[in-house]
């Protein structure tokens, strides 16, 4: 039967969110956001229903599965920091990154295929809460409308800080994925690197730390997926009477 999919009717511009995790194997939390992203976009949830009416997600859960299996705390097989090196990943000593990146550059060219949003999904050894890292751009309003993700997502996850986001251009950075693809894609496309910390996140007052659980991760990674309808409905890519979302803390 004809698919009520916006996104799937012939001829339609797709509009992608590419979303990565673990490129750091010793980054476990990763993995369970990512997990959290991914259960809610394939549920019954009548917001995951729109966004997957009008949207595309494209999802690589483990960018260093090897690393992941030796127990690697931030390396390959092979001994590299695979997020030093998108700039140019090599087929053999970088294969994942290389087939990532083959493939955004390919919906890049496309001229059916926006590529919205690209996300890289990390685990932070020293910060607490959910927070974000961007690009630098000499263009004020890009930079502005860079900084409405985050914001939305702060008001939906109560454990995301918008304080502890910040956007950078430092050199040590620039093989990242979201510095190299931030440079690459053009001004309608917004790189991210999304961090969750290792141990708690603060509610309150400093002393009212609370420690992340499994499904604490998994539920942030809940909440980055909702925040996908906020941020269209304020572009007005979705019609706003939808049913009222209720809030789910």
């Amino acid at each position: 039967p004809p698919s009520a999919a916006v996104n799937l009717r012939p001829g339609a511009e797709q509009k992608v969110v590419f979303i990565t995790a673990r490129v750091h194997p010793g980054e476990t939390p990763s993995s369970f956001m990512c997990q959290g992203i991914i259960d809610f976009l394939v549920s019954q949830h009548p917001i995951a229903k729109v966004l997957r009416d009008h949207l595309v997600f494209k999802i690589a859960p483990m960018l260093n599965p090897d690393g992941v299996y030796l127990g690697n705390y931030r390396c390959s097989l092979m001994g590299f920091d695979l997020n030093r090196h998108w700039a140019n990943p090599s087929p053999w000593a970088h294969p994942t990154l290389h087939g990532v990146k083959q493939l955004i550059i390919e919906m890049y060219n496309n001229p059916k295929i926006n590529l919205e949003f690209y996300i890289d999904i990390h685990a932070h050894s020293t910060m607490m809460n959910g927070f974000m890292y961007g690009n630098i751009f000499e263009d004020e309003e890009r930079f502005q409308r860079q900084a409405v993700f985050p914001k939305l997502l702060c008001q939906n996850a109560e454990d995301f800080s918008y304080s502890s986001t910040s956007f950078n251009r430092d050199a040590v950075k620039a093989g990242t994925g979201r510095r190299f693809l931030g440079g690459l894609l053009n001004d309608t496309s917004y790189c991210y690197t999304l961090e969750v910390s290792f141990y708690s996140y603060i509610l309150g007052g400093p002393n009212s730390a609370v420690p992340y659980t499994e499904e604490a991760y998994m539920k942030l990674g809940r909440n980055v997926a909702r925040t996908f309808l906020d941020y269209y409905r304020l572009n007005s890519l979705v019609e706003r009477p939808l049913a009222p979302t209720p809030k789910t803390r």
